[in-house]
């Protein structure tokens, strides 16, 4: 089960590793602005350093070991992740009206459950190939995986993450030849169950802030303040930025959560229109090569591993883009790999390193 090899060192994934770094770096410089008191080393920054240690280290566990091994403890893994989050409903403590965090804030098992679905749906993709889905009942059995976990999350009353893994999970349907018509009566399903959730489901601060993506100005101190805040943020870095701790919304705290949500409006503030293109180009060029490495592999785990690997990176980026610019609601998202906080920084350097797992054993078999 364990082994490197030369072949290994030869193959490995080094162009993925620079994107990561480069993006995990530039986030830590973001925070440091983010978080800036009196030029010290923020309480965040140094918790921030030490999950990209943790990070590491959980990258080289899962790198050591060949990944086609996986898939023989996606049903177990998947199981943890749910007992996890069926743990949170009886141990965790209410915090801004979810039930999320175990032990004391420490841990996310939404963060760790994303992974697991990820592993179990590929398992199940590797022996059903979604290019033979051709009708919807074929795709009950894998609706009943994601269903268990996303239930769970909406029981936790966190509709953002339980909205983002049922995008994650829903990666794998474009892949999928179910014929046109038939996601027309999904549609009306889908609308009906959105109806349902606005009436029973959402609470009335989660509906202001769908309403405010709709009419940003029509609760400008109250719901639709951050995403107000963000765009003037956004709109005074103009096309070179205010400079690195030249912010003004940044510096003077008129933005809320801009070291977690809202950390790429600090970027967009003090590195303008030129610094975002910058590190969303990093972002294009990671979500590319992860097709890529779907597309090299040479069975189909690997490949369905890594499709799903990249909608972990590609959903919850394009949210928390769409949140920042307010043409999403604020669902509480954060930045992949950049904004602070350990349990999402881990799960996705663990993740990533799943994928230079599948990117540097394509030659090995």
């Amino acid at each position: 089960m364990f082994g490197i090899d030369r072949r290994l060192l030869q193959n490995f994934d080094w162009m993925l590793l620079l994107l990561v770094i480069a993006i995990v770096g530039i986030g830590i410089i973001n925070l440091a602005s983010a978080t800036h008191v009196d030029g010290e080393l923020t309480g965040e920054v140094r918790r921030q350093l030490i999950s990209v240690g943790l990070g590491g280290v959980g990258m080289l566990l899962i790198l050591a070991i060949d990944y086609r091994h996986y898939e023989r403890f996606a049903t177990p893994a998947l199981l943890v992740c749910i007992a996890l989050l069926a743990a949170t409903l009886v141990f965790a403590p209410v915090t801004r009206g979810s039930q999320s965090w175990l032990f004391g804030g420490r841990l996310q098992p939404s963060e760790l459950a994303k992974l697991g679905l990820v592993v179990a749906l590929a398992r199940y993709f590797h022996r059903n190939p979604p290019g033979e889905i051709r009708r919807l009942r074929d795709l009950i059995r894998p609706g009943l995986i994601v269903a268990v976990p996303v239930g769970l999350i909406v029981m936790q009353r966190d509709m953002g993450v339980a909205l983002l893994t049922l995008l994650i999970a829903s990666t794998y349907l474009v892949l999928t030849r179910i014929s046109w018509r038939s996601w027309i009566g999904v549609a009306f399903v889908g609308i009906a169950t959105l109806i349902t959730l606005w009436m029973f489901v959402l609470q009335p601060y989660q509906q202001r802030r769908i309403l405010d993506v709709i009419d940003p100005g029509r609760d400008p101190l109250s719901s639709g303040y951050q995403a107000i805040q963000s765009r003037i943020a956004i709109g005074s870095g103009g096309l070179l930025g205010t400079g690195y701790r030249a912010g003004t919304q940044t510096q003077l705290r008129f933005l809320p959560t801009q070291h977690t949500d809202f950390a790429f409006s600090v970027l967009a503030e003090e590195w303008g229109f030129v610094g975002s293109c910058a590190v969303l180009s990093l972002y294009l060029t990671l979500l590319l090569w992860g097709l890529r490495i779907a597309r090299n592999s040479k069975d189909g785990f690997g490949a369905m591993l890594a499709v799903g690997l990249v909608g972990t990176i590609f959903w919850p980026l394009a949210l928390n883009i769409g949140m920042v610019l307010g043409l999403a609601p604020v669902i509480g998202v954060p930045l992949p790999l950049f904004s602070y906080g350990g349990s999402a920084l881990v799960t996705s350097l663990i993740g990533l390193a799943l994928l230079m797992n599948v990117s540097m054993r394509r030659y090995v078999f």
